[in-house]
């Protein structure tokens, strides 16, 4: 008999081991909110609530946050979330929007989304999406119908996507759907696969990221496919395989019951928050699905950044709200 079991059976000892494991699990609980930073409050109550993590792209806020202007429903709650970083051009975004804006000295994103969330006590359903998604017309009000016609399907969803063009999984489908499979094999010499990974150059090739931005002519623009796909059959696929989460939807229950998002790591945990949502959907048998009727636009990874920050201050049309 191990020792732990020892002192949690004794009678001696089982009350202190019980007072014990409860401080520790209050300790690890309280550290997945605990901060330093400054929230500026001003939400609705709202049952929906769209989060986005910003900070770092400020080149990108008129067309990403001028689209969350445009296409954001009136009474949902918006909160612009900073992890490691003031803005005060966010902050001035957010006064002139009647957005909130939380702003954490903390460089971990885990821990920011936490606790906007955390804050948003009345929010069920909630939409984060990065600094570097381009949102379509009726993408709230289309996601999360999605979400809750896949809960009268033959799987109980934990978390939606829309299709997303510069994505492991997204980028396959719209191929498909737009017959480009051998036209990408021919310009770029690579098999399109559901696949993720900075070995694909989906994820590596800023070529590829301007083709899936309509370059060459070949991809019409995501308000285009976006509108297209909305008047197509309803369609909800789960995704087999791990899915870069720039813009998803989720139920403030599925983040309660997977105990919020895992703050202890080294650095600013980007990614983390991937790793832990794609692992539980996955072991819970809650999937990750996407719908094939929305869709949005993602800009770059990390390998393809360089260039497609010039591509996008050159074609700002193809981003810039019509």
């Amino acid at each position: 008999m191990d020792i732990k079991r020892i002192v949690r059976k004794n009678k001696y000892t089982k009350n202190l081991y019980k007072k014990l494991r409860e401080e520790k699990h209050n300790y690890l609980e309280n550290k997945k909110f605990k901060y330093t930073g400054k929230f500026i409050d001003r939400k609705k109550n709202s049952e929906d609530l769209c989060i986005v993590l910003a900070g770092y792209k400020e080149f990108l806020y008129p067309a990403v946050l001028g689209r969350l202007k445009q296409y954001s429903p009136e009474n949902m709650d918006i909160c612009i979330i900073s992890s490691g970083v003031w803005s005060e051009t966010l902050n001035k975004i957010c006064e002139e929007n009647s957005w909130s804006y939380l702003s954490t000295k903390e460089n971990n994103v885990s821990l920011v989304q936490n606790i906007a969330i955390k804050y948003h006590s009345k929010a069920k359903y909630i939409f984060k999406i990065d600094e570097d998604i381009f949102l379509t017309e009726y993408y709230f009000e289309n996601l999360k119908n999605a979400y809750k016609l896949a809960q009268k399907g033959d799987f109980e969803p934990g978390v939606i996507a829309p299709l997303i063009p510069v994505n492991g999984y997204g980028h396959k489908r719209i191929l498909s759907k737009l017959a480009l499979e051998d036209v990408y094999f021919e310009k770029f010499g690579e098999i399109s696969k559901h696949m993720a990974g900075h070995n694909r150059f989906i994820e590596s090739n800023p070529e590829v990221a301007k083709f899936f931005w309509g370059e060459g002519n070949y991809v019409p623009s995501i308000d285009e496919l976006n509108d297209r796909f909305s008047r197509e059959n309803k369609i909800i696929k789960p995704c087999p395989i791990r899915f870069s989460i720039g813009a998803i939807m989720f139920e403030r229950s599925l983040w309660i019951n997977m105990g919020y998002f895992n703050v202890d790591f080294k650095g600013s945990g980007l990614g983390e928050d991937e790793v832990q949502i794609c692992s539980y959907c996955n072991l819970h048998s809650r999937p990750l699905m996407v719908s094939e009727n929305v869709l949005v636009g993602h800009l770059s990874f990390g390998p393809q950044n360089k260039e497609m920050n010039k591509f996008f201050n050159q074609n700002k049309d193809k981003f810039i709200v019509k």
